[in-house]
């Protein structure tokens, strides 16, 4: 099933995010995926709408980094990321925000200092617990549109226990921080 977010400004009606995510249902004691029950999708279906994903999916493959051999191909390393208490949900798994927060951990300070985030790709492999210890590998890379002379900057990323399996694959797209005149948004007349 596919959950879309369109958020905009109030004021002016300018677009600040829009999201598409794919949700999944898990069989609480195999911990696999399962198939939704068909009374949980009839309660569920008048709230989801069959038309097109808000976002264009981007279905280039996600990095993948070699098992053990991660740090040496990866730029920039974070290890030793712990969840707290807090990072925790009712079954004692780490939120998936969190994860977010540990890929950011690796990304270079240059690229945090003087971007934005203009996209993400999650790929979701495994549960993270409250005693994993956990490593975020980042390689970053730039592409230039050779007819508009612009750059893409956008960095490849793999979240891992320390012990090996990968976590979280991830893909991230990073855009100039606008200047405060580039800020600057004439509202709409009331």
């Amino acid at each position: 099933m596919r959950r879309d977010w369109h958020i905009r400004d109030p004021i002016t009606g300018l677009t600040i995010l829009k999201a598409t995510s794919k949700w999944v249902m898990m069989n609480k004691l195999t911990r696999k995926l399962a198939r939704i029950p068909d009374e949980v999708r009839t309660e569920i279906e008048p709230y989801f709408f069959e038309h097109s994903a808000i976002v264009d999916e981007d279905n280039r493959k996600l990095p993948k980094l070699p098992e053990g051999q991660s740090t040496s191909v990866a730029k920039y390393v974070r290890t030793g990321l712990t969840p707290r208490w807090a990072d925790l949900d009712i079954n004692q798994h780490v939120n998936n925000v969190k994860y977010i927060a540990w890929i950011l951990e690796s990304a270079p300070i240059s690229i945090l200092e003087n971007h934005e985030l203009a996209s993400i790709v999650l790929d979701y492999k495994r549960e993270c617990g409250r005693d994993s210890v956990l490593q975020s590998h980042t390689s970053v890379h730039t592409d230039c549109n050779s007819e508009s002379g612009e750059t893409t900057l956008h960095c490849e990323h793999v979240l891992s226990l320390e012990s090996g399996p990968t976590m979280v694959k991830a893909r991230t797209m990073w855009r100039p921080k606008r200047t405060k005149a580039q800020e600057t948004v004439v509202p709409s007349s009331i």
